[in-house]
């Protein structure tokens, strides 16, 4: 019997993500906008005179715990918002995964936005595909070692050190003189290489990311594949997700690098009703 061809498209959006990601993408944009025109001109809003990027980056947080834990005391430019925000987020992803990356994060909304030209450009089938598998499956464990590195670097220095390698602090402050060219240099390369591979700071450097994608292998709500109504061809949650996870292959996805973007699910692009969905974890 000849299966009916099924040709890759998407119902529709997960429009709350999408929403979710503009929404923090322009408030940042604006607090930041806004903390350049305060410091430098007097101006701006008043209610966010006070607000900066750094009080309002979660990652800070981790760089100052080991700091915080042992002197009590926060490494130069973090706030205390930092760590609350860490807080925050650690609690999401052990209930959900790494949603912050998937539906909250600046950066990651950027490189999608960059993606979706490269999508027209190189068709759904073709984009996102260029790095062998191979190759691919090594890369993604660099952002580890940039971990590792960063805590080790923050603690050695009492320093915020990965801001002058970071490219989401770059985006959202290349105009002022804080940025090193450094940083810009990263920026730059990242937004390039968004045309051709979804997301490639997230897959392979973000030092954040990595710490929230471990909480994939123990977080409560997966993403779930019913083996029993799958139409096992086709493949469109495969071939749609950003983090090129073979979710047509799993029944639970667990994976590292999952970022709870739902975009595989029946919600979004599978055909087949309630086969892959958002639900109480397990193992697989």
């Amino acid at each position: 019997m000849t299966l009916p061809k099924i040709h890759l498209f998407r119902k529709h959006s997960i429009w709350p993500r999408k929403v979710l990601q503009i929404l923090f993408f322009f408030l940042i944009a604006l607090i930041s906008v806004n903390h350049t025109l305060v410091r430098n001109y007097g101006g701006g809003i008043s209610f966010l005179s006070n607000a900066s990027l750094h009080a309002l980056c979660p990652f800070g947080g981790v760089e100052t715990m080991v700091q915080l834990l042992t002197a009590g005391t926060l490494i130069q430019k973090v706030r205390g918002s930092s760590v609350i925000l860490l807080d925050l987020i650690l609690i999401l992803s052990l209930l959900f995964g790494p949603v912050f990356c998937g539906w909250v994060c600046p950066l990651g909304t950027v490189q999608e936005w960059m993606g979706k030209l490269g999508r027209k450009w190189f068709g759904v089938k073709r984009y996102n595909k260029f790095v062998p598998s191979g190759l691919d499956s090594v890369l993604r464990y660099i952002r580890y070692g940039i971990l590792a590195w960063v805590l080790y670097v923050t603690v050695v220095s009492a320093k915020l050190v990965f801001q002058d390698y970071d490219p989401y602090f770059a985006l959202f402050n290349f105009w002022t003189g804080e940025v090193t060219i450094t940083a810009l240099l990263i920026l730059e390369i990242t937004l390039l290489l968004s045309l051709f591979v979804e997301r490639p700071w997230c897959k392979y450097a973000c030092p954040f990311g990595a710490l929230l994608g471990l909480t994939n292998l123990f977080r409560v709500f997966t993403i779930r594949r019913n083996d029993d109504t799958c139409l096992h061809h086709g493949n469109a949650c495969a071939l749609i997700c950003p983090m090129n996870i073979p979710v047509n292959t799993m029944k639970i996805v667990r994976d590292h690098q999952c970022i709870t973007c739902m975009e595989c699910t029946s919600e979004a692009c599978c055909p087949a009703k309630e086969t892959v969905v958002l639900g109480l974890g397990g193992v697989e």
